[in-house]
């Protein structure tokens, strides 16, 4: 059973890596998708502090405020989370 969730693990991340591509996020929209992701680990103090000292510079800092306000506006991914 655990080879199975974590098949389904890298096909998610597979997922996400290949939207990411599809949708040419730049590296700190990407970070901001890993962090609000569904992944049941929630994400990492690296990446959090990762996010955090992109926000001084100005343009990522719009990008990172559009993506989480994109992701808090998902009601699709909302519904499943809950």
């Amino acid at each position: 059973m655990r080879r199975r969730e974590d098949m389904q693990v890298n096909v998610a991340g597979l997922r996400r890596n290949i939207k990411n591509l599809a949708h040419n996020y730049s590296d700190a929209q990407v970070k901001v998708r890993e962090a609000t992701s569904n992944d049941p680990w929630g994400p990492s103090s690296t990446l959090m502090s990762e996010i955090a000292d992109l926000t001084y510079n100005v343009v990522a800092f719009t990008e990172i405020m559009q993506m989480i306000w994109k992701r808090l506006n998902d009601h699709e991914k909302l519904a499943t989370c809950i």
